[in-house]
This record gives C-alpha cells, structure tokens and sequence, in this order.
C-alpha cells in the first residue's frame, strides 16, 4: 500500500531502502524493518505511547491465548466484510504488538485473500516489538491523528482499545468501506478493577454518536466469556497491561501480583461501520 509523506502530504516511493517523496523527504527504514514516520513536532511526549515493560506484557498476556476467542470473533467479521474484495487494503490503528494484526493476516490468508496490511502505533517499543512478527506487513509508527496513507485507499480499518478520531480514521477510507472497532463493556475484568477501586465508575464512552457524521453503524455484538488467571506471572501481565497498574500504589500492586488464581470476566463491544 503506498504511504504518504508526513511533511507534505505526497506520495512516498521506495528508493535504495529508503522512503522518499517528490520534494526529497526521506526516511529511512529501522534496522527491525520498520518505519518511523512520527514527526518530532507532532509528539505530545518524549518517548509517546506504550513503554517497553508495557508491551512486553501485553505480548506476554495475550500469548496466553485468553482473548483468542475475541481475535477470532473480530477477523471473522473482517472476513465479512471483505467477502467481495480479493485484495483489501488494511490499516490496524493502534497496532500494539502486533497480536491481532498478524492473526488477522493469517484469518485473510486462510479465507484466500490476498491483503495488503498497513499496523500503526504512536508507541515506538510496540512497533518494533510487532516487526518481527510478520515482514508481510508494513509497520509504522505514527499519529493516528495524521494517518501517512493516501485519501479514500482503504477497505478496511480496525481501531481496537484506541482513542476516537473520526476524522483523521475516515479521511484514508473509501466510501462504503467497512471499520470494525471494539471497546470495552461494563464488566470488562469487573473483578480486576473492584479489587482496585473502592467505587466502579460507569462509562459514558459512546463511539455510535462519536462517529456518526463519517460512518454509519452496520452491526454491533458484545463478546462475553469468564476466564481464569492461574499464576502470579499471569496475574502481574494483566496488570501491567493496563491503565489501572499506573494507578496503584505499590502496596496494592503487590498484594493483587501475590494471588495465585483470579478468575474475571471478557466483555468487549464490538462495532462494525460503514465509511459514508
């Protein structure tokens, strides 16, 4: 898929190993087969997005295999809604570690897609660690608020657990283009964050009417299932993962990393969306 230049908006050609637009922008790719295309200006922090402890658990957890009935459930969709494409374009925004991404790859191959999968993160220790999963796949880290890809390329876009910028996901999507995007339910990891909070707060986060100037809500599905923690190393990378370990006080932390089994609850919402 061709990428577009986060200076000046052309297009970037592939030149000696090097991306390079007509008004010699260039950047080079890392030594792990990515490319940065994350300006300095457009950092809101030093080193932005996840750190390196965080993607380290998270790859760690989801290698467990606890959310692959969830990753199944959003590549059959995907599958879906390209029934009629045999060579979709593809964004993940918001790629993490690359764990749905490259299962979503392998969903496509299987249906006999021939996709063209375009994963990026503002995290430079997310991308780079998902690199090496799939050289298939063009990694990127930049903003998912100034997407490097060309308007109105894209068949398919999915936004897990990201922040909602409907304007800059529906700029790089054609019209009639699907987005699948997933959120948290009420009793996503209930059990977690009431040994965490003294009061669980109800969320008003309502992506339908967030997006509804760009896109039009196709089909939405919740995906519950309980499962089972059975170690403190378990334990600990489900902690870490989330938002809620950078709220904790180490006492809390540390009781909560001590257990030996904790049983919780997935509750994921699931949004299919049609691009206006």
């Amino acid at each position: 898929m061709p990428l577009t230049c986060p200076v000046c908006k052309s297009l970037l050609i592939l030149q000696d190993k090097s991306l390079r637009c007509e008004n010699n922008h260039s950047f080079d790719a890392a030594k792990q087969g990515y490319w940065n295309l994350l300006l300095a200006h457009k950092k809101r922090s030093k080193d932005p997005g996840d750190n390196p402890e965080m993607v380290q658990a998270r790859r760690t957890f989801l290698e467990l295999g606890f959310y692959e009935p969830l990753s199944n459930e959003i590549n059959k969709l995907a599958v879906e809604a390209l029934a009629s494409v045999d060579h979709p374009q593809i964004l993940d925004m918001g790629c993490g570690e690359g764990y749905y991404t490259t299962r979503l790859q392998d969903a496509l191959l299987q249906a006999h897609k021939a996709p063209s999968i375009t994963a990026l993160d503002i995290s430079k220790h997310a991308v780079k660690a998902a690199s090496g999963k799939s050289k298939a796949i063009t990694w990127l880290v930049a903003s998912g608020a100034d997407i490097p890809l060309p308007a109105e390329s894209l068949d398919l876009q999915l936004v897990l657990f990201s922040r909602l910028m409907p304007e800059a996901f529906a700029k790089p999507m054609r019209p009639g283009s699907t987005l699948i995007l997933a959120w948290p339910g009420e009793q996503h990891l209930i059990e977690l964050r009431q040994l965490i909070y003294q009061e669980i707060k109800t969320s008003h986060f309502d992506p339908i009417s967030t997006l509804s100037e760009q896109f039009d809500l196709s089909h939405k599905q919740q995906v519950t299932y309980p499962f089972q923690l059975e170690s403190n190393k378990e334990i600990t990378a489900l902690l870490a993962m989330t938002p809620h370990s950078q709220r904790l006080p180490p006492e809390a932390k540390d009781k909560i990393c001590q257990l030996n089994t904790l049983p919780l609850t997935l509750d994921i919402n699931l949004g299919v969306f049609t691009r206006r």
